[in-house]
């Protein structure tokens, strides 16, 4: 008799497992998530603000120390200075006497810091007159010499460099290049006597020295105005002009979304000036930072040759008179304007660069 085949069991079939979508939040409602996203987004510009403020006040606490010790460590003394080459010993220990110059230098650097920190900036060792008084008549000269050639240098880099490389290897870009050369290559006390030789002596159009201030009248202020200002301005315009004009011919050549803007069919200027120049004024602007203070220090020579009654001319007069509490709150003013500068430049990187918003 044969044996009855037995068949397995049937196995039910697993039955699918239904995920339920995730819930979106209502619209017009913003989620915690977002919330601290931009929140988030703020931080960095607050952080990049009070870092940037702390380590200045290092950095003058710093410059202003350092200045005091170099002037103190010259030869001679404010007195000496003061009292003439033919004063005698008697005449020069009474006036270091009415000066207060027989302290100690730290006590005299610490008083000097105090008043500082309370807003008074001291009396001059040479003219007994307020320094603030002083600044507030000379700072304006060299803050309008600063701004103009700031305006003068980035007004023709831009242009310049934009029409050299969108024509780069023509006429206008070799002769650009031979201007930018000459301009980098030419020391800027010989570029004033340049100009000085050309514009005022030869044709007479512009004055060689001198200073109308601007209240007196536009026209006379800039006339005045106008060589100092080329001649800080063209070497800064021709290391803007051929550093933008490198990095514009680097966007071009070598980024993807270059391509595919042409490939969008956008013209050559619609490029150039929507898609690469946004980027490349990126690195002109971190390249205008570090020159802040590099332009600062140039008013020293170009105030100097024009007689210019600024902030350069006074540090240069209160160096030779070794008048220490008009050098170090001189050089408190410009080391400030320099991180400043640099500090409205990073913000201004911000700006223009929104990932570092989010970082």
């Amino acid at each position: 008799m044969a044996n009855a085949v037995t068949s397995p069991p049937a196995v039910a079939a697993p039955q699918p497992v239904s995920v339920a979508a995730p819930t979106p939040p209502a619209t017009g409602m913003p989620t915690a998530r977002s919330g601290r996203t931009s929140r988030r987004g703020t931080r960095p510009v607050w952080r990049l603000v009070g870092g940037r403020i702390l380590a200045a006040l290092g950095v003058l606490f710093g410059v202003s120390l350092l200045a005091f010790v170099v002037l103190d460590l010259l030869p001679g003394s404010a007195a000496q200075q003061l009292a003439g080459a033919d004063a005698t010993a008697e005449q020069v220990a009474r006036l270091t006497q009415a000066l207060r110059l027989e302290r100690p230098a730290h006590e005299r650097y610490i008083e000097w810091f105090v008043g500082v920190l309370r807003g008074d900036l001291g009396v001059s060792l040479a003219s007994g007159q307020s320094v603030r008084v002083i600044l507030a008549e000379r700072l304006p000269v060299t803050i309008e010499l600063v701004a103009l050639s700031f305006a003068l240098a980035l007004g023709t880099a831009v242009p310049v460099a934009l029409l050299a490389a969108r024509e780069s290897g023509g006429l206008f870009d070799r002769l650009s290049a031979v201007i930018c050369l000459a301009g980098l290559a030419t020391a800027r006390y010989v570029l004033a006597i340049l100009l000085v030789l050309l514009f005022a002596v030869e044709l007479r159009l512009l004055p060689a020295i001198g200073y109308i201030p601007l209240g007196t009248g536009i026209a006379g202020n800039l006339r005045t105005l106008a060589l100092p200002v080329a001649t800080l301005a063209l070497p800064l315009f021709a290391l803007y002009a051929r550093f933008l004009r490198a990095d514009l011919l680097e966007q071009l050549r070598g980024e993807e979304y270059i391509v595919t803007a042409i490939a969008k069919g956008l013209g050559p200027w619609r490029v150039l000036l929507r898609h690469a120049l946004p980027n490349s004024l990126l690195g002109l602007s971190t390249l205008v930072g570090l020159h802040v203070g590099t332009l600062f220090g140039g008013t020293l020579v170009v105030e100097r040759i024009f007689a210019l009654p600024g902030l350069g001319q006074l540090l240069l007069q209160a160096v030779t008179l070794r008048d220490t509490v008009v050098v170090q709150a001189s050089v408190l003013v410009l080391a400030a304007a320099t991180v400043l500068g640099n500090l409205a430049v990073d913000l201004l990187y911000t700006l223009l660069d929104p990932r570092l918003r989010h970082d």
